[in-house]
């Protein structure tokens, strides 16, 4: 009598329940098997309106997961730096070269890529929702520079990613798009400089800045995540040895000492752990290593050029492949034996292209900032052997490692100009590649447009006027 008395309670507390949401709930019971108990804790509540709503477990497993689902999600994915529409043409797809095809898109940048949509923002997420996804490009190890040379149109610039992906963007109005260009700088330039492995550097960045014990929390974690249909398979390897186990702690522990005690990068040089590197690194400091006045890579370069470049179409201004190019820059900067005569770097573009890196990576540029702003007011003169005289008398200020390495480059260049009825490579084209990788205001955030052209004008008076400027003396 009790239990019927029980039973009629609780059809009234579910019909209840039924009329005053709406909704019906289902629960799998009787669980007999490992698996079933898996299952036990699932369930689903349907509304009114059709829609699934999870409710909050109050299995201890899940509830963990949950949580670190909110805690682990990197904040850069969800914080939008800049949004707006420019013109987009993708011109390369992993190196292979594609059909330039403009088109209007709405940009989205963050902390770590930038994705393309065909609507505004708000269609674009609607779109994303319906399983549509942008297009993405990560700028991990990207490379962003204007671009006159590859379109008619102005204020162009290109994006190129480590995948070997190039993208153009551009707008006819001149302070949105330098606003864009900076905006992406800055965030190309927040990024670790080694695009290998992106998300996991990630991963070691986060190690380094945050606690070992929400570090090995978060990987703990990670191992118990796991799908249903692996975990019965996930128990088997846990439990198999105790051995195990014992290991795991074991080198848990070690992790948590080595990382609350980690050498300073000081020591780590020291040591010889880590290397002075060539790119990245002041050029007096490149060129105080190796006891001379002009990079070894700068001139080991510059004769693969001219051994097997100098007749090649677009030699220069021609990108080669963004990976590639990064490969040789790693076996530099750690100092292995290089032979550009390789057939790994038998693409002379990449051979330009990790020269052209290494100017810009300069953390100073080619011509120090204490000067530009001189060589600005030289390149000004009405009167043209003035303008010359004292373009002159500011190389001859320079110090030791600008001034050399600056007459071998333009040295060289006046070779490529030599040849432009075969490499299509003018003055005034090399003035445009180089002008803004070897001379550069301190402060890019002013007069960006004008600089630019006086920029490429300096550049193209040190080419036509080599022997005057330099002198004559070959090297």
């Amino acid at each position: 009598m009790q239990k019927s008395t029980n039973s009629d309670t609780s059809v009234e507390t579910l019909n209840s329940t039924r009329q005053g949401t709406g909704a019906v709930q289902m629960r799998i019971k009787n669980a007999n098997s490992h698996h079933d108990r898996l299952s036990q804790s699932k369930s689903m509540i349907l509304t009114d309106v059709g829609k699934v709503i999870e409710p909050i477990s109050r299995h201890r497993r899940n509830h963990s997961q949950h949580v670190l689902k909110d805690v682990i999600t990197p904040l850069e994915e969800l914080m939008v730096e800049k949004e707006g529409y420019l013109q987009k043409a993708k011109i390369a797809d992993g190196g292979k070269k594609l059909r330039k095809n403009w088109s209007t898109s709405w940009i989205v940048l963050s902390s770590r890529k930038i994705e393309f949509y065909k609507e505004s923002k708000q269609q674009a997420l609607s779109n994303v929702k319906t399983g549509h996804k942008p297009e993405s490009v990560d700028l991990y190890g990207a490379h962003i520079e204007w671009a006159k040379e590859k379109s008619s149109r102005k204020n162009v610039f290109q994006i190129t990613t480590v995948s070997g992906n190039e993208f153009l963007l551009q707008s006819d109005i001149d302070f949105i798009i330098l606003d864009w260009f900076h905006a992406i700088k800055n965030a190309i330039d927040r990024l670790p400089k080694d695009p290998s492995g992106s998300s996991r550097n990630l991963e070691l960045f986060k190690i380094q800045r945050s606690s070992s014990t929400e570090l090995l929390s978060h990987y703990d974690n990670d191992t118990k995540e796991q799908k249903p249909e692996h975990r019965k398979s996930l128990m088997f390897r846990l439990h198999h040895s105790a051995s195990d186990t014992s290991d795991k702690n074991r080198v848990k522990s070690r992790l948590k000492k080595f990382i609350t005690r980690r050498p300073s990068l000081k020591t780590l040089q020291e040591k010889g752990l880590i290397k002075d590197q060539i790119f990245g690194s002041h050029l007096h400091t490149v060129c105080e290593r190796e006891n001379s006045t002009v990079p070894r890579f700068v001139k080991q370069c510059i004769e693969a050029v001219e051994k097997r470049g100098l007749d090649v179409d677009g030699i220069y201004r021609v990108s080669g492949n963004l990976a590639t190019i990064q490969k040789l820059r790693f076996i530099v900067n750690q100092e292995e034996k290089l032979n550009l005569d390789d057939s790994q770097w038998e693409d002379i573009h990449v051979v330009t292209g990790a020269l052209k890196m290494f100017f810009r990576e300069l953390p100073e540029p080619l011509f120090p900032y204490s000067f530009f702003e001189r060589f600005v007011e030289a390149i000004k003169k009405q009167d043209y052997n003035t303008r010359i005289e004292t373009i002159k008398s500011l190389v001859q200020k320079l110090p030791p490692p600008n001034r050399d390495t600056m007459k071998i480059l333009f040295g060289h260049l006046t070779k490529i100009v030599a040849k432009a009825s075969k490499n299509l490579m003018s003055t005034q084209s090399l003035g445009i590649v180089f002008g803004p990788t070897l001379l550069r205001a301190q402060d890019e955030m002013g007069n960006m447009a004008v600089h630019m052209v006086y920029q490429n004008q300096i550049a193209e008076l040190m080419l036509s006027e080599y022997n005057k400027i330099f002198g004559s003396e070959e090297d």
